[in-house]
């Protein structure tokens, strides 16, 4: 596939997700929440993360967002990891704004590539699985996502053509900011801890 073309279903992606979009909660619970990429079922016809619910529920196929709001004092973690079967990259966007991209993985072929289902947490520790962390501060998000490189699929007459159809999953995790006296004093009885370790050692 070309750059260009590969840009264009991007751009044309991610103008779907304001089109019949299904919003979701995200708690910052540290728990994974699923989502699923599938060119034939999304409303859409293109590679966005889609309502993962595989039921005959009006949301299905239809593009999907997760909302959260990090309180001001706290900042926040956001995981986002690829599943099924490896291959697969993600450009993850807040508010329609690209935020980044998951981890650049080796194109993998359906029939040989790893394949761990759906466990998210073995997918993160597995290195042929695209990951991205991306760190928050205080505001509203919105945070949706759209495949960019996709398993590939043998056509039988010598090509090659992506799957563009997976699974993958995110977490958001968030904790309070460290008040800067706090981090003061951290820092001395880090210091204090390696200068007796070093004192001991003589």
């Amino acid at each position: 596939m070309s750059f260009f073309k590969s840009a264009l279903l991007t751009v044309l992606a991610a103008s779907a997700f304001t089109a019949h979009a299904t919003s979701t909660p995200l708690s910052a619970d540290g728990q994974w929440q699923a989502f699923g990429v599938d060119n034939f079922s999304a409303v859409s016809g293109g590679t966005e993360w889609i309502d993962n619910d595989y039921t005959n529920s009006t949301g299905y196929g239809t593009s999907l967002d997760f909302n959260f709001t990090i309180a001001d004092g706290f900042v926040g973690q956001l995981t986002v990891v690829d599943a099924s079967m490896a291959g697969d990259v993600f450009n993850v966007f807040n508010h329609g704004t690209l935020l980044g991209a998951t981890s650049s993985v080796p194109v993998q072929l359906y029939g040989s590539a790893p394949d761990i289902g759906d466990d998210h947490d073995a997918a993160l520790l597995n290195s042929a699985f695209s990951r991205g962390v991306f760190t928050l501060g205080a505001g509203s998000y919105s945070i949706s996502g759209v495949l960019t490189q996709s398993l590939m699929l043998d056509d039988g007459a010598g090509g090659l053509s992506p799957l563009n159809a997976t699974s993958g999953a995110l977490k958001l995790s968030v904790s309070a900011v460290p008040e800067p006296s706090t981090l003061v004093f951290a820092v001395l009885g880090l210091a204090w801890l390696v200068s007796s370790r070093r004192t001991s050692s003589r």
